[in-house]
């Protein structure tokens, strides 16, 4: 065959070498296979139901399954370690909390992971406030007849329990002590169940939970609202302040539910994955569903949320080691 017949049949030949590689090039579209989120906490608490919300409506976006797997244990190191190793293809995400972020860092030694270097955000897509609960029997209403409470010389290091030590709630305890220049001890529970049984049967006589956890014992008037932490009110609690409007501005902070995955995505699957978030979050079926286990839905992208981490981080250090938290 001379040349011009060999350039011929390799013509003749590419369009049913082109057709042939086509699916296969199709086929290596994200995603491909399904994704599994992991959720750093036990089954049914407000993370786990939330990461569930939000996997199911992912799914349906990406088109494919979004498989919940439960990876809890060490404040959600263990979970978060798992992601931080897994490869960066978008088949392997996170959802969880600050804790991951910026309250591990600042009460552990060591972690096996970077809270900035191992992870990039998707997206946040819920937040919930924290905040002081009393037993009904105890006579204190609001912030100003706390601090005249707990400076009775019969109440002095008044105690206040919190969901463990090194959480988000021991740390809105202690930001609030340090500045309303009193002193509190700090009751550690293994769970927000726990404590709240106490302080519902008063054995402490108040407590720092979510708002998530804390609104069924308050519609039931079992517990009492003193103050939320976060930077506005509540819509959940609309009628009670925050500690910034009750004259304590340094006490502003919330929890939030993000979304992350293993650092070093490629751009197209990081701005699939960011689109599809987004849409999700807009959903009102999927908002409805998250305003029923206490979050208030809101899509900040994977920028805000690098943002919010960065900011974070150099405050929960700071509180930290002002009151000398560390983990359980």
């Amino acid at each position: 065959m001379n040349v011009r017949s060999l350039s011929l049949a390799a013509c003749l030949a590419l369009p049913c070498l082109l057709a042939t590689g086509a699916p296969a090039a199709a086929q290596t579209g994200y995603p491909a296979r399904p994704v599994t989120l992991v959720v750093p906490f036990p089954p049914g608490g407000a993370t786990d139901v939330g990461g569930r919300v939000i996997a199911q409506a992912l799914g349906k976006e990406l088109g494919q399954s979004v498989i919940v797997e439960n990876r809890a244990g060490a404040g959600t190191v263990i979970g978060a370690a798992f992601v931080a190793r897994a490869a960066p293809d978008g088949y392997t995400l996170l959802v969880t909390s600050g804790t991951t972020f910026t309250i591990n860092p600042a009460v552990r030694r060591e972690l096996p992971y970077d809270p900035v270097k191992s992870f990039e955000p998707v997206g946040i897509v819920a937040r919930t406030g924290l905040i002081l609960l009393a037993n009904p029997k105890v006579p204190v209403s609001d912030v100003k007849s706390f601090l005249a409470y707990v400076k009775e010389p019969d109440h002095e290091r008044t105690p206040y329990g919190s969901f463990g030590s090194g959480t988000t709630a021991n740390f809105v305890g202690e930001a609030f002590a340090s500045a309303a220049g009193i002193k509190l001890t700090h009751v550690p529970y293994k769970g927000s169940a726990p404590a709240m049984a106490d302080l519902i049967g008063g054995q402490i006589p108040f407590s720092v939970d979510t708002v998530a956890a804390a609104l069924p014992q308050l519609k039931s008037g079992k517990v009492k609202a003193i103050a939320v932490s976060s930077p506005q009110r509540s819509a959940f609690l609309p009628d009670v302040p925050t500690f910034s409007e009750s004259g304590y501005p340094q006490v502003a902070m919330d929890t939030w539910l993000m979304v992350a995955a293993p650092r070093g995505l490629p751009a197209d699957v990081r701005t699939k994955l960011g689109k599809a978030l987004a849409d999700v979050v807009a959903d009102p079926d999927v908002r409805k569903n998250l305003l029923a286990q206490g979050f208030e839905p809101g899509f900040e992208d994977a920028a805000q949320g690098e943002a919010l981490i960065l900011k974070e981080l150099p405050q929960m250090r700071e509180i930290a080691q002002r009151a000398n938290i560390k983990a359980d």
